[in-house]
């Protein structure tokens, strides 16, 4: 169900950035807020195209996805893709949060008012589109991810309040697999429409960073990150994988399971050498994990180590 949030995750989040680029020659001064408050271009700007873009996506997911309404009601998909789709939910709601928020800082509002309205902006538009999917035909309103929404925009706000910095953040990953040809309607059949579809390529991934929760020197890498990741194998169906056949018409039967990763990742917000206004836009825009040598573990296979760049499944 994620699968329309990550679209609009992308596309909102590339119209915000874009108009820090477009403004940025027009000021010289740090991407801080100044004594002077509110710079009134900035935000003026930021909430014409928040909102301009908010109404343009909703529409054009409403004709693409909820063409015909029916009588609202709920869906219960907690039990599908190994809850791969949930932490989808929580870490769309937790990259919209910091988005929002350093757009407003960009703007000069306030620290707490920013982060509020991150936060609001988030819920607000991942709630219109769980109420959408509850009049929609073949989808469904779910508490699941509803609750995952919150868990993500929670993450963001409650390290903003309470230390002002975001020691965890979430991340997304990729890699192709074998599993798409299968049932290419459902999974994809592009790179792009996989990496929106196909729950086994996708991990998420919790990143903290290391200055931050351990006792380190001066000397220490303060953009150094280590990430813990989650994704899932063998799945062609939501609950259950449905018969499949190669093409010699034999049936293949595929195990799912869980997987579990550690891996390094550099959090380039925090490297000093940037100017402020690149250390904002760069926070507004990493919600991609940085690719690097991981190690893996799952029931199936065990442990593993990629050098660089996961295989195939």
């Amino acid at each position: 169900m994620n699968i329309r949030r990550t679209v609009a995750l992308m596309l909102i989040t590339a119209s915000l950035l874009s108009q820090s680029v477009r403004a940025q020659p027009l000021q010289t001064a740090p991407v801080v807020p100044d004594a002077g408050g509110i710079r009134q271009g900035r935000f003026i700007g930021v909430v014409v195209g928040t909102a301009a873009f908010y109404t343009l996506t909703l529409l054009v997911l409403r004709k693409q996805w909820y063409k015909k309404r029916v009588p609202f009601h709920g869906f219960n998909d907690n039990r599908e893709w190994l809850q791969m789709d949930k932490i989808g939910h929580a870490t769309t709601s937790y990259c919209m949060s910091r988005g929002g928020y350093e757009l407003m800082r960009w703007s000069g509002v306030d620290e707490r008012a920013s982060i509020l309205t991150g936060g609001l902006l988030a819920l607000l538009f991942q709630s219109t589109l769980e109420v959408h999917d509850g009049y929609a035909e073949g989808w469904g309103f779910s508490k699941g991810d509803m609750l995952a929404n919150v868990a993500g925009t929670a993450l963001f706000m409650g390290q903003q309040y309470g230390s002002g910095q975001q020691v965890f953040s979430l991340k997304y990953g990729f890699r192709k697999t074998i599993f798409p040809p299968f049932r290419p309607n459902l999974l994809g059949k592009t790179t792009g429409q996989q990496m929106l579809k196909d729950y086994n390529g996708q991990q998420y991934w919790l990143s903290v960073n290391l200055a931050s929760v351990l006792p380190v020197g001066e000397g220490f890498p303060k953009w150094l990150n280590m990430d813990v990741g989650y994704s899932g194998s063998g799945m062609v169906g939501g609950h259950d994988n449905p018969p499949v056949f190669d093409t010699d018409g034999n049936e293949i039967k595929f195990t799912r399971y869980r997987q579990f990763f550690i891996s390094p990742n550099a959090d380039l917000s925090r490297v000093s050498s940037f100017s402020p206004s690149l250390q904002r836009f760069i926070g507004t825009a990493q919600f991609f994990k940085i690719p690097a040598p991981s190690l893996e573990y799952n029931r199936v296979k065990g442990l593993r180590f990629h050098p660089l760049i996961l295989p195939k499944e």
